[in-house]
């Protein structure tokens, strides 16, 4: 049957924005060059315009041009049908890609909701403050145990505070009784050292120098009681 009548033939798919946006790009481009080139043609004839004189000559050029104006004009249309139709496929292209992010976006919505009512299962707020409430409590008891480790022992419970700080007041008055009186407190002062002179009666020093017998009285002497040596001069 199938060679009587023969197959189905599989249908083309229709053609994509992208592919008729290219397509139509191609014949602007075509149209451009036409459009050029019939630029560079009426140039030609407009030299050739200037250059003859007026008469039949001139005539049959201006008719030329005109003919190659007509043209152009053709191809200006042409083209700007075809940048129209440019601008069209580019805004259905828009609006597509618009509408597949918004698809996308409402898959991602959908999944991130479904998920998330899933943890929400999960998590309740009742559980969340029966876990507030327990650390609060933990943290208190902390607090008491601190407390309690850090009590000091022996320590009679009846002291007075206030005989404590009165006690206080008058050692610091002391202190600085002691300060104003010697300016160092008597026991940071140092121990006074024993006069051993008195105890062993020994003679004391002679206050002025000796001067050694059988010397001149009116010679110069040093410090120490000895002869002065004189200055020797001094050589060039």
């Amino acid at each position: 049957m199938k060679r009587v009548f023969g197959a189905k033939k599989d249908k083309e798919p229709p053609p994509s924005l992208n592919d008729a946006s290219d397509r139509i790009n191609k014949r602007g481009e075509t149209v451009d060059e036409k459009i050029k080139k019939l630029d560079v043609e009426l140039a030609r004839y407009k030299e050739q315009i200037k250059k003859t004189r007026p008469g039949p000559a001139q005539e049959a050029v201006k008719a030329r041009a005109m003919r190659v104006l007509k043209q152009k004009r053709m191809y200006e249309g042409q083209r700007d049908m075809l940048y129209n139709q440019t601008f069209n496929l580019d805004q259905v292209a828009f609006a597509s890609e618009g509408i597949k992010d918004a698809q996308q976006t409402m898959s991602a919505l959908k999944s991130a909701n479904k998920e998330l009512k899933g943890m929400m299962k999960t998590v309740k707020i009742q559980d969340i403050d029966n876990l507030q409430d327990e650390m609060m409590d933990m943290m208190d008891i902390s607090n008491e145990i601190q407390e309690s480790l850090g009590r000091s022992y022996s320590v009679p419970d009846d002291i007075d505070e206030d005989e404590l700080l009165g006690e206080l007041d008058a050692l610091e008055a002391d202190m600085g009784q002691e300060t104003e009186g010697a300016g160092v407190p008597s026991y940071l002062q140092p121990d006074a050292e024993p006069d051993l002179s008195e105890e062993l009666n020994l003679p004391s020093a002679p206050s002025g120098h000796a001067v050694p017998s059988g010397r001149v009285n009116n010679q110069a002497v040093d410090e120490f009681g000895f002869p002065a040596v004189p200055n020797a001069s001094l050589r060039n």
